[in-house]
């Protein structure tokens, strides 16, 4: 497989927040796929084949009055992503109860702990949507149920998921980097019971799960919807996150137009999850 070449932007932004929180939501929408904040702002990344030179027209918060906004980009391998991740990755913890952490950090005294190397992956627990997810997860009870983790990044819900109990699984993720990555996380945190498979939904087809995780965005979740309620088990557990406050009504009519039942809501820095039942 040939490198896939990122374009990385470094935007310094003042005032932090809300500025990074708005600015990570417009460019997810123009197609940047990877978020890493920093001391000063964000860096965002979109491949290159995605990338045009005029993927910026239309985020709106850097006409903003209310906010300064610099930036600068440039073409950056995949090869050098763990360089990156060393100078920004810090471990998190989740609730006092879960760690998530690169191999190079000092194991923290939690009852769960997920060692993971996140590369150009997205889902490392920093990001508030990847937090809730792991949330639900600490919440519910997985013993023996079978999961699919769509979109899974690093694979860090589905190792979780397993360690609650849950098996078997799927960690499912389009992209080639991210579908490399979760198979070298699923062998670092030893779990047994984990598929990871490289596609979108179509490799869904003739699947059922009792709990589907899909932390995509909204318009992805959307266009899958009726995809994941064909493979969810009757009194299956759904959770959804990805999006915002303002797209829980679009997401909430989609969910119940397939007479899925709205369970519960967590909401972190304006990001949203959501959890419905079969």
């Amino acid at each position: 497989m040939s490198n896939i070449i990122y374009i990385g932007y470094e935007f310094k932004v003042k005032p932090l927040q809300p500025g990074v929180e708005i600015l990570i939501a417009e460019l997810g929408y123009a197609g940047f796929e990877s978020f890493v904040e920093t001391e000063y702002g964000v860096t965002a990344y979109i491949q290159k084949e995605e990338w045009n030179a005029n993927i910026l027209d239309n985020i709106q918060i850097l006409e903003s009055n209310e906010f300064q906004i610099s930036y600068q980009f440039n073409e950056i391998e995949q090869t050098n992503w763990n360089q990156e991740w060393e100078k920004n990755f810090n471990p998190i913890i989740v609730d006092n109860a879960c760690s998530v952490r690169a191999p190079f950090h000092e194991k923290p005294n939690t009852k769960y702990d997920i060692v993971i190397e996140p590369k150009m992956s997205f889902g490392t627990g920093h990001h508030e949507t990847t937090h809730m997810m792991i949330q639900h997860i600490l919440k519910n009870d997985l013993e023996g149920k079978s999961v699919l983790d769509m979109g899974c990044g690093t694979g860090v819900l589905a190792i979780l998921a397993e360690i609650k109990g849950a098996k078997p699984l799927d960690a499912v993720d389009y992209d080639n980097w991210c579908y490399l990555n979760s198979l070298e996380n699923v062998q670092r945190n030893n779990s047994k019971h984990i598929t990871v498979i490289e596609g979108d939904a179509s490799v869904l087809k003739d699947k059922k799960y009792d709990v589907i995780i899909a932390n995509i965005n909204r318009n992805i979740l959307l266009q899958d919807m009726e995809t994941y309620v064909s493979c969810l088990n009757k009194n299956g557990m759904l959770f959804l996150s990805g999006f915002y406050n303002t797209d829980i009504p679009i997401i909430q009519a989609e969910c119940e137009k397939h007479l899925l039942k709205f369970e519960e809501k967590l909401e972190r820095n304006n990001w949203v999850s959501l959890k419905f039942l079969n």
